[in-house]
C-alpha cells in the first residue's frame, strides 16, 4: 500500500516509477495504490518486501502487509450502488467490470 506525493511532475515520475517497478516484480494492482502479490511462504513474502525497499521513493509512505491465502480468501468486498453491475468471480477474490 502507498500514498505518494503526485504535486509536481518530478513526483508524478517518481509514482510512475515506482509503480512500474512493482508491476516489473511480479505485483498486481488491487485497488488504486494497493498492490499485491502472491508467494509460496513467508521467507519469499520477506524477499519481496526486501527488493521493494530497493526502490523504495523518497517521499510519501509505503506499507507492506503480509497476509496468509486463509485471510485473503476471507476478504469481503463491498460495493455501492453504482457498482452494482460487476461481476464477483470465485470466492469473492476476482472482480469483472
Amino acid at each position: 500500500m502507498f500514498d505518494l506525493p503526485v504535486e509536481t511532475k518530478a513526483q508524478v515520475r517518481t509514482y510512475t516509477r515506482f509503480r512500474k517497478e512493482l508491476i516489473k516484480e511480479g505485483f498486481l494492482m488491487l485497488q488504486y495504490s494497493i498492490y499485491i502479490k502472491s508467494c509460496i511462504n513467508k521467507e519469499a513474502a520477506l524477499g519481496s518486501v526486501r527488493s521493494v525497499n530497493r526502490f523504495l521513493p523518497r517521499d510519501g509512505h509505503v506499507r507492506s502487509l503480509i497476509i496468509t491465502e486463509r485471510q485473503y480468501e476471507n476478504m469481503m468486498i463491498l460495493v455501492g450502488e453504482e457498482d452494482r453491475n460487476i461481476e464477483i468471480l470465485g470466492d469473492n477474490r476476482t472482480i469483472m467490470f
